[in-house]
């Protein structure tokens, strides 16, 4: 049993073709569409996932579902999402569903896999799906080899075949021009649009210019380094993830002291100490030290906080 994570751009092709020539045992589609961008870009990626709901049911007999993204560019949100998803997926098998409620008897013969698509969708989204797979990859050992993230080539692009008809337009818009018969200004309009964009294409390619998001032109994406985490690393990292930062690492043991009721003593610092270099740079990964004179400021780095946004839960569990 198979259920597919489909982020919906611009492609219709790749997102269902290969699913039918390699004969896929789809049973369960979920798209995801975007909702940030222009009104016209929008519409025609609905477009694009009415049609694929479709013909997933149709051609595939398969349950398909429709999401919405709020924003493509927001990396952490898609990366959360792809977390609680994936997760839930899997958990289908067991009889669970996303908001960890029985909804079904678990079939031990259900061995549910999980293959989510990569070729369209805004690239943090698809580098968010990718990077939130190999974390569950790691975190669930036992079931790696029911996660799967795939990319398929296109036969052609299209761009280039349309930058091929402006131009044989363009060339007959100005044989009209020099036609008396013909509306001069109207075939004027048109040639100078058209030879416009083929100027901006043959210059740039297929896209224009650099969009700003937030405060930066640049969505820097984390390398995915999650590794299965004790309980007290457990503690440590949603401390830091409550408080932000610590101006030292006793400042952060003494916090960790009074949640935990327990006395603040040397044996407890060095315990925290140890957990904290563990979970730091040469470790896990999870934590980053700047060095501030004699001590060192405690933060969580930016898959840290990944890590303690996908595991929210887990911590108002532990609450």
């Amino acid at each position: 049993m198979q259920t597919h994570v489909v982020p919906v751009g611009f492609d219709y092709d790749r997102m269902i073709a290969p699913l039918i020539r390699d004969q896929f045992d789809v049973d369960r589609v979920i798209l995801l569409e975007g909702t940030v961008g222009s009104e016209a870009n929008v519409e025609y990626s609905r477009n694009i996932a009415r049609k694929l709901e479709q013909d997933f049911r149709n051609l595939l007999g398969a349950e398909t579902v429709r999401e919405r993204l709020t924003d493509v560019y927001d990396y952490d949100a898609a990366f959360e999402r792809a977390y609680d998803l994936i997760n839930a997926e899997l958990d289908r098998a067991e009889g669970v569903d996303e908001a960890g409620e029985c909804d079904a008897p678990a079939d031990p013969n259900d061995e549910r896999e999980v293959w989510v698509n990569l070729c369209s969708m805004p690239r943090p989204v698809s580098f968010a799906f990718a990077t939130a797979a190999h974390s569950i990859m790691v975190e669930r050992q036992d079931d790696r080899d029911r996660i799967h993230t795939y990319y398929t080539a296109p036969e052609k692009y299209l761009e280039t075949e349309l930058a091929e008809e402006l131009r044989a337009n363009r060339d007959l818009l100005r044989e009209l021009a020099e036609d008396d018969a013909v509306d001069d200004e109207r075939v004027g309009d048109r040639l100078a649009t058209t030879t416009d964009l083929l100027a901006e294409f043959d210059e740039r390619g297929t896209t224009i210019g650099a969009k700003r998001i937030g405060d930066s032109h640049v969505i820097e994406l984390p390398v995915a380094s999650f590794q299965n985490v004790k309980p007290f690393e457990e503690l440590v990292l949603f401390t830091l993830g409550e408080h932000g930062e610590f101006a030292s690492v006793s400042e952060l043991a003494e916090t960790l002291a009074d949640d935990l009721n327990e006395e603040y003593t040397d044996s407890f610092r060095s315990k925290v100490i140890y957990n904290v270099d563990r979970l730091g740079p040469g470790g896990k990964g999870y934590i980053e030290r700047e060095e501030r004179g004699k001590s060192y400021r405690t933060t969580l780095s930016r898959i840290g906080e990944l890590w303690v946004r996908a595991h929210a839960d887990e911590d108002r569990e532990l609450a």
